[in-house]
């Protein structure tokens, strides 16, 4: 890399849509699948369809409290009427009725189950008051789930209550696609861990997108900071790339005095795209070494955030098989104007502050302020301005992406 393309900025800039598809059409899923206990599979990927080993329930159980009766025996029972029963157990025989609660394994000889509410004991007897048609409020062995049922594809990433109809049906453990390893590497000569001085940085970027990828499904490892110098960098970024399946660098990746990184990406192998068109944060470097992705995010906090989320994130979705599910997003009514340079997506930040007509009120707080964090934390989403567009106009109903909700 020249001085004159350090200095030049960055003449094109690849559109986001453009420059993810190039990202992810270099990259293969893991293949690597582990088997796991349920207790631990939440939100893993499974890696092969999932069939039940038994039905749900096994066996007739009682849906409702009351007594197992014969339904025929029950005909013609009303409030002025009532049908007598003796009360037995075990076993129901004609004329007699048994005592079940909800759960309870359904008495052989009984087809139906009578309300405790339309019942009453009197000593060995019972009164019913209500006829119960056969299979009244009987669950049948497999009312759940049959045996041998299939329950879930190769793919689907287990939720909770996907975990708990797999107990129920006998699946103790499932076969997952392991996640990816993610090695996490912060730059910049200015960094510093805590109680910074002039011209130093508190490092944040690296613990940020740590826990990004953690929640995005990877195993991040973090190294300390890395200096700007192009020997070091060299040499962490081929470290990181020979012990992980994903890397991604923090700072350095623009094209300043001491950004070497995507320099020194080059060397190792391949820049897909650096530069996006995209505010804040565009000088994002998208490559790969030795088949093994690795994102450049800018060191700006906000850039970096934006960033891992349009690039970082689909990307550990692709390599770890996991759904690309869209952001959570809820209508609003912009209380002010947001304006968008044209051929820029902008991701400006909104907080809430009241209601219009049922809606939410949003105010736009900065479209750009790369390094003003808090306009990130403290905001309650952010409205993307396509880049064909030149902003929205006070009034206007947007959607505002909760993304930081999104797994």
């Amino acid at each position: 890399m020249t001085d004159d393309r350090r200095t030049a900025g960055f003449k094109e800039r690849t559109r986001v849509a453009e420059a993810r598809e190039r990202l992810l059409a270099a990259v293969d899923p893991l293949a690597r699948t582990a088997r796991v206990a349920l207790g631990d599979a939440d939100g893993r990927v499974l890696a092969a369809d999932v069939e039940a080993p038994r039905a749900v329930p096994h066996y007739e159980r009682a849906a409702m409290d009351g007594f197992a009766v014969r339904a025929a025996d029950t005909f013609g029972a009303s409030d002025r009427s009532p049908v007598v029963l003796d009360v037995g157990t075990g076993s129901v025989g004609p004329g007699e009725a048994v005592r079940v609660h909800t759960g309870s394994e359904l008495p052989a000889g009984a087809d139906a189950v009578v309300m405790i509410e339309d019942a009453e004991r009197r000593g060995d007897r019972v009164d019913v008051f209500a006829a119960a048609a056969g299979g009244a409020n009987v669950a049948p062995v497999g009312e759940d789930v049959s045996d041998g049922q299939h329950l879930y594809d190769a793919g689907h990433r287990l939720r909770p209550s996907d975990l708990g109809l797999l107990k129920s049906a006998g699946v103790d453990a499932v076969a997952v696609y392991e996640r990816p390893t993610v090695g996490v590497l912060p730059t910049g000569e200015e960094l510093v861990a805590a109680d910074p001085g002039p011209g130093e940085v508190v490092e944040t970027n690296g613990g940020t997108v740590a826990q990004y990828v953690s929640r995005w499904g990877g195993v991040p490892t973090r190294r300390g900071v890395v200096t700007d110098d192009e020997a070091a960098l060299r040499t962490a970024i081929r470290e990181a790339v020979d012990s992980h399946d994903v890397v991604v660098t923090t700072g350095g990746s623009s094209v300043g005095a001491r950004d070497h990184v995507p320099e020194v990406i080059a060397d190792l192998g391949t820049v897909l795209v650096h530069g996006v068109a995209l505010q804040p944060g565009h000088p994002v470097a998208l490559c790969v070494v030795d088949d093994t992705p690795v994102v450049a995010l800018p060191g700006y906090p906000v850039a970096a955030i934006v960033n891992a989320v349009q690039f970082l994130r689909p990307l550990l979705k692709a390599v770890g098989h996991a759904p690309a599910t869209a952001h959570p997003t809820t209508d609003a009514v912009l209380a002010r104007k947001i304006a968008s340079e044209p051929g820029t997506r902008s991701f400006v930040r909104v907080t809430r502050h009241g209601d219009e007509d049922g809606r939410p009120t949003v105010t736009p707080t900065r479209a750009g302020g790369s390094g003003v964090l808090s306009s990130v934390a403290l905001a309650d989403g952010w409205v993307v301005v396509p880049e064909d567009c030149e902003g929205y106009d006070a009034g206007t109903t947007v959607a505002v992406e909760q993304w930081e909700w999104s797994a």
